[in-house]
């Protein structure tokens, strides 16, 4: 069998030499097998070097690594670094910060592990339940306040005592029988294109006038921590952020900017960020009362601010890239 990478066989290659014998010049092989004049020339050279051996598969590994984990102590990281994942569930930014290791060298350990990606974990038990959807081009604004992201993540609300995360599937289903449906809350949250600051509050619902006064509230977080003016606000195609954001935009002197219709990946910094409040915030651990869960936000987002490193940031927090107030 071929190698994986190989655009030829050694059968192939073999023709090669046979042609090249043969009086064929090395243009007319490479045109008539649609190849390279460099990949005949090569193995032309490893057959009259080599033989018929220089035609067999060779290994793509390198001949040096120079940077990678001694071997004296390679097990040992790499069952740190299995165990830091399977404890805390973070990415390579963070354990290889804390193990003191290069991010590339935990990313190649969790895949030749063949760890899953933290997106497919549920975020309380670590089990595997979800599939994974590779995303395009990524861009970023090059000074704050230039685009600022909107959106809005429901969740369910939690029962006093805790629903079906703190006592398992079938007591929360049992519980659902006998209670009046308790709804949702609603997440409002607003993030800065560049420097990644947010903003998040759990209100009752999404109607237009509470996303327009969580928008005021937002704009003046941000001027707190430096960001004076907000140019652009992107949200999706929502009836609320369509027809009732438009007075508060053109109080902040802020145009307002929306996203075409089911590509939600452009407005994508806030669609991570929605994800992120749910593993690291809503789903991290179980709470007994809904109001325990509200309370845990306002925390939970000036850590996410001032100390938790993010990956597109260098490992750094958004407040670094802030003017100091």
């Amino acid at each position: 069998m071929s190698h994986g990478n190989a655009r030829l066989t050694v059968h192939g290659r073999k023709l090669i030499v046979d042609r090249h014998a043969a009086g064929w010049k090395q243009s007319h092989i490479a045109a008539a097998m649609g190849i390279s004049r460099k990949c005949v020339r090569t193995w032309i050279g490893r057959y009259n070097a080599e033989g018929e051996a220089g035609l067999a598969d060779r290994s793509s590994r390198p001949h040096t690594s120079p940077t990678r984990t001694p071997v004296e102590v390679e097990v040992e990281v790499e069952d740190q670094i299995i165990e830091l994942r399977a404890r805390e569930r973070r990415g390579p930014a963070w354990i290889g910060a804390e193990l003191r290791v290069p991010a590339r060298t935990v990313s190649r350990v969790l895949v030749r592990r063949g760890q899953p990606r933290l997106c497919a974990l549920d975020p309380i038990t670590g089990a595997v339940i979800r599939s994974f959807k590779q995303t395009a081009t990524r861009y970023e604004r090059s000074r704050p306040g230039e685009l600022v992201h909107m959106d809005v993540k429901k969740l369910g609300r939690i029962p006093e005592g805790g629903g079906w995360r703190a006592y398992g599937r079938g007591v929360g289903a049992e519980t659902a029988k006998k209670k009046t449906p308790l709804g949702f809350d609603y997440v409002h949250s607003l993030v800065d294109d560049f420097a990644r600051l947010a903003y998040s509050e759990v209100l009752p619902d999404e109607k237009g006038t509470t996303c327009a006064g969580f928008l005021t509230r937002a704009a003046a977080y941000f001027a707190d921590h430096g960001i004076d003016r907000i140019e652009r606000v992107m949200t999706d195609n929502a009836w609320a952020y369509r027809y009732s954001l438009q007075g508060v935009c053109a109080q902040l002197g802020a145009r307002q900017k929306f996203i075409r219709p089911h590509c939600p990946w452009q407005n994508g910094k806030v669609e991570r960020l929605n994800r992120t409040l749910a593993t690291e915030w809503a789903y991290r651990q179980v709470f007994t009362s809904n109001q325990q869960r509200a309370a845990a936000l306002a925390p939970w987002i000036q850590h996410y601010n001032t100390r938790r490193r993010h990956s597109a940031l260098g490992g750094l927090p958004p407040i670094s890239r802030l003017t100091p107030t």
